[in-house]
């Protein structure tokens, strides 16, 4: 499968057989301007909402066949995509609400989207055997570098996407990911990543992305 990040904490998972998978597709110019991304532009089979805010929840720019945005199992074809339910602050909610964790089972691998995840109080039970995880890094709306390294120490997936970060095309007063990977050797950048089951590393890895909006 083929992962490309749109920027923000939108994703493409393109499966093998054509099947697009996009997470949390963010309104353009949202807040203000704060959020100036491009629009995504594109159609989706599946679209994942971690959480109703503009920056996460803009499924009317992206068509999709099916859209996901509360607790539950789903099966779609061969791919099962299960949730974790969580908040979107250290504070059981009571500050931004609930969020969503997506765990997407496809093509032998398990992916989860962590959403807008504010807190480290989750059911980590449910999130075993994770081959690549989308987490967010930037703080102060979310977990922030240190509760995301903890994060990668307990689940230990083989493939760590940061995500919800400060770059050149967000004015959110979020931390950047130069925070999270300082003094780590076991990080990469791409353009996207191409993964399977037969192509997983051995040990984890911190993969960044570039952004392609």
């Amino acid at each position: 499968m083929k992962i490309i990040w749109f920027g923000h904490s939108c994703f493409r998972i393109e499966l093998s057989n054509a099947v697009k998978i996009i997470t949390d597709p963010y309104k353009s110019q949202a807040y203000s301007g704060a959020v100036k991304y491009m629009p995504i532009g594109e159609s989706a089979d599946i679209v994942t909402v971690s959480h109703h805010h503009a920056d996460h929840d803009f499924t009317e720019g992206v068509p999709a066949k099916e859209v996901f945005d509360k607790k539950g199992v789903y099966t779609v074809g061969d791919i099962k995509i299960e949730t974790v339910a969580s908040y979107h602050d250290d504070t059981h909610g009571s500050q931004r609400g609930e969020n969503i964790i997506f765990i997407i089972n496809a093509e032998g691998l398990r992916l989860a989207h962590f959403g807008d995840l504010g807190t480290l109080d989750i059911d980590y039970g449910k999130l075993t055997g994770l081959d690549v995880v989308m987490v967010p890094v930037g703080g102060v709306f979310t977990i922030d570098y240190k509760d995301a390294a903890v994060l990668l120490d307990k689940l230990q997936p083989k493939i760590f996407i940061p995500m919800h970060f400060k770059t050149h095309k967000i004015e959110f007063d979020i931390d950047g990911v130069d925070k999270f990977i300082k003094d780590r050797d076991n990080v990469e950048e791409k353009d996207f990543l191409e993964v399977g089951k037969d192509s997983l590393p051995d040990s984890p890895r911190i993969v960044i992305l570039k952004h392609i909006r």
